[in-house]
């Protein structure tokens, strides 16, 4: 009897080998699971996972990043372009290169995306305690800065023995590949057993396929769900990001051009009908439209699909107002299909919205109703028209009228990123989605930083589409340092810096809640002691180039629409800077459509925060608990 095969590797090296030979399946088409992995190098992996990629060559390629949390927003943009069909590796040091991922792997898992970190750990053996960057936790000698990492990742473990890798590694590629539970999944390394050799079974290294399912709606919850639709005379659906995911954008054109029910998107769902569709009323909650927003105080079902229904997307649970409203929610994850005590449909939203669709041949909306919301609708883009709209080609423009701009220049073929800021209400708004995966919003953590990083990891997904990070001055300060590596690595995104002095967002926030702006202006302290002298002599433009962009300055709304075609066309990264006017300044900008809490001091002095409790308590009396 032949004894088993084997190679002699460290764990470094098993491990990227066996990284190298992961796929995920749907529909009868392959894709490799992890496709890079992004590192930077200290002592805790530079002489394991450093050295085993330096090995591996092009089995499993390696990008260099500047920031530990950028390298994780890179790894997301990709996941996300790609479906979550495809993700990336992220490599640490210890200490602060593996603290550093935690921002990063929560964005990752309240979006449910992959990414698989990396972090090396402090000695496993320990010959020396401490070693340098360790945690000494005087009550456990098994923590390390490493177990941060454990709450927001689906899946933790630590390797600390070589045979402890087949397991880790399996159950960390099951996660990856889970349309339910996925997002961040960390395997801590210590830095004594990455480089430790082990003779490990060949069958450890063959290919291996995760077949992604589309599970299909049980018969007994579709027909009530069907049921729930024949009966509804105001219904609407409210796509969220599960559609892209699960590529179920033309089973839900197919449903609504049908139906003629109405669909509102959620940031994460915005695109699932381009924006012409005649069913598509734009974007709902806090930053949607009044069209949709209208809808849904009317509505007497609510179908989400694919959504998790946040605060943003009800308004703090005011947003449904009609009293018999119900909810019908289609979600792969039994947890999201069971929210706003709703008619539950587990199943993969193109599978689900598919059975629908067949059960409900011949059911139409009322034709007033489809009537109305099309007017709706109609009124809603001749608002964004004025928006977008700047007559004087020679006046600064307005952050409404820069979206604008950028609308003219686009094509299908774009892909436009935003995470943080006043930029998400405005896109969700007015954005004229295009395509299936135009319309890029990270709002689920909603993360300052993101979306260089993010554009980098798109670019790299869609290498012949556009890509365009949207990024405020305050979100650029948080991380501008991967445009150097989109320089070195010449990937070509283009960068849209909008100058506003300061903290733009969450400065009006605090004027609507008593704050008075409160430390959200980027100016000089003023004799006062209030920051509202003249805005700070920062050249960001400057500092763009400084790291190796090719900078475009518009000072007009003529120079803004040369630089964005010239940036469209360009063969290097480029980033477009525009000073923009305050959005309240010009005509037709929309404020929010629906409310979001934030709760205000109870009790107060200054007559700001007096009057915004007074606002609030208004609000609060309209909020109800739907079960």
């Amino acid at each position: 009897m032949n004894a088993p095969t084997t190679r002699r590797l460290t764990v470094a090296q098993a491990l990227v080998e066996f990284l190298a030979h992961q796929y995920t399946e749907r529909d009868g088409t392959r894709h490799r699971l992890i496709n890079a992995c992004w590192g930077i190098f200290g002592h805790g992996n530079v002489a394991g996972i450093g050295q085993a990629l330096l090995e591996s060559g092009d089995a499993l390629p390696y990008l260099q990043g500047r920031n530990e949390q950028a390298m994780v927003h890179a790894a997301v943009g990709y996941a996300r372009q790609r479906d979550r069909l495809g993700a990336q590796a992220v490599t640490t040091s210890i200490g602060p290169g593996a603290t550093n991922l935690v921002t990063g792997a929560a964005l990752a898992t309240v979006n449910r995306l992959p990414v698989l970190l990396l972090p090396g750990d402090v000695f496993a053996t320990r010959p020396a305690d401490p070693v340098l960057q360790q945690l000494e936790v005087p009550f456990a000698g098994d923590v390390s800065v490493n177990d941060t990492l454990r709450p927001v990742s689906r899946y933790f473990d630590r390797v600390t023995r070589p045979e402890a890798l087949i397991p880790a590694a399996l159950q960390a590629m099951r996660v990856l590949a889970d349309p339910v539970d996925t997002g961040a999944v960390t395997l801590a390394l210590p830095q004594d057993v990455q480089a430790e050799a082990y003779d490990w079974p060949e069958e450890f290294f063959a290919d291996r396929v995760w077949r992604i399912p589309r599970p299909a709606p049980d018969a007994d919850a579709l027909a009530e769900a069907v049921r729930a639709l024949r009966g509804a005379r105001r219904p609407l659906v409210v796509a969220g990001g599960g559609v892209h995911h699960s590529e179920a954008e033309d089973a839900l054109c197919a449903f609504a051009d049908a139906t003629g029910i109405p669909v509102a998107s959620t940031q994460a769902g915005k695109g699932s009908l381009r924006h012409d569709h005649p069913a598509d009323v734009g974007g709902i909650g806090h930053t949607g439209t009044a069209s949709a927003d209208a809808l849904a105080r009317e509505a007497d079902l609510v179908i989400g699909v694919g959504t998790r229904f946040t605060d943003f997307t009800t308004a703090s649970s005011t947003l449904f107002a009609a009293p018999g409203v119900r909810f019908l929610n289609l979600n792969i994850a039994s947890f999201d299909a069971h929210k706003l005590g709703a008619l539950s449909l587990v199943a993969d939203a193109r599978a689900g919205l598919e059975a629908l669709t067949k059960e409900l041949s011949g059911v139409r909306v009322d034709a007033e109703y489809e009537a109305s919301y099309r007017a709706a609708k109609a009124g809603w883009e001749r608002r964004v028209d004025a928006a977008y709209g700047a007559a004087d080609p020679s006046v600064r423009p307005s952050q409404t009228q820069v979206l604008g701009a950028l609308d003219a220049v686009v094509d299908d073929t774009d892909v436009i990123i935003n995470a943080a800021g006043s930029l998400p209400g405005d896109l969700h708004k007015l954005w004229r989605a295009r395509s299936r995966r135009q319309y890029h919003l990270e709002y689920g953590y909603s993360c300052m930083g993101y979306e260089i990083p993010a554009a980098i990891g798109v670019r790299l997904a869609a290498p012949d589409r556009p890509v365009w990070a949207l990024v405020g001055d305050g979100t650029y300060l948080m991380n501008p340092t991967e445009l150097v590596t989109a320089v070195q690595e010449g990937i070509n995104i283009n960068v849209v810096l909008f100058q506003n002095h300061g903290y733009a967002s969450i400065g009006g926030l605090s004027q609507v809640t008593g704050g008075e702006r409160f430390g959200t202006d980027y100016r000089f302290r003023a004799e006062d002691g209030t920051y509202t002298g003249a805005p700070l002599p920062v050249d960001l433009a400057a500092n763009a180039a400084s790291l190796g962009m090719q900078v475009l300055r518009a000072a007009t709304v003529g120079e803004l629409r040369a630089a964005l075609a010239e940036a469209r066309g360009a063969n290097r990264p480029t980033c477009v800077y525009v000073e923009t006017e305050t959005a309240d300044t010009v005509p037709g900008a929309p404020e929010a459509q629906a409310w979001w809490d934030v709760p205000v001091a109870e009790t107060a002095t200054r007559p700001a925060a007096v009057a915004a409790r007074e606002a609030y308590d208004r609000h609060t009396a309209g909020r109800r608990r739907h079960l």
